[in-house]
């Protein structure tokens, strides 16, 4: 059974120290895909840019630095764990976001009851995605022959 989570957040887009621009942001999580999380942005003027990432490591970025690749994210320095910044790279371009860890927290908590985090392999079901294969390909068969 698919089941999702979604949830508006604004976050800000942070430009330089003296520059950011608030905007909205979409998270979801799917059932079917109980590993990763999507953040949606929505960026004025531009078509809406997805990114995928494993729902661990935004667990994690809330509470130390994680992150090796394409996406960290790290509490903000200074001993307060209400915000966190997320950073996306691609090649050479950087894009850094803050948000409130609250509305996160809140998010990851409603996944949680979905799907428990270390329970994700349970939520995947390979053999009945395989059996489904199976019968589509001997059914083609049967007719096709």
């Amino acid at each position: 059974m698919r089941d999702t989570v979604q949830a508006e957040v604004t976050m800000s887009f942070v430009v330089s120290q003296d520059l950011s621009f608030r905007i909205p942001v979409e998270l979801a999580y799917d059932s079917e895909d109980p590993y990763a999380v999507e953040i949606t942005f929505n960026l004025p003027g531009d078509a809406p840019v997805t990114w995928a990432f494993a729902r661990e490591l935004l667990l994690d970025g809330l509470s130390r630095p994680t992150g090796e690749g394409d996406v960290h994210i790290t509490p903000v320095p200074g001993g307060s764990t209400s915000d966190v910044f997320i950073r996306l790279q691609v090649g050479g371009e950087r894009a850094l976001f803050r948000v409130g860890a609250a509305p996160l927290v809140a998010f990851l908590d409603r996944t949680d009851r979905l799907v428990p985090f270390g329970a994700e392999r349970d939520a995947v079901d390979p053999v009945g995605d395989l059996d489904a294969v199976l019968n589509r390909i001997l059914a083609h068969d049967r007719y096709a022959g």
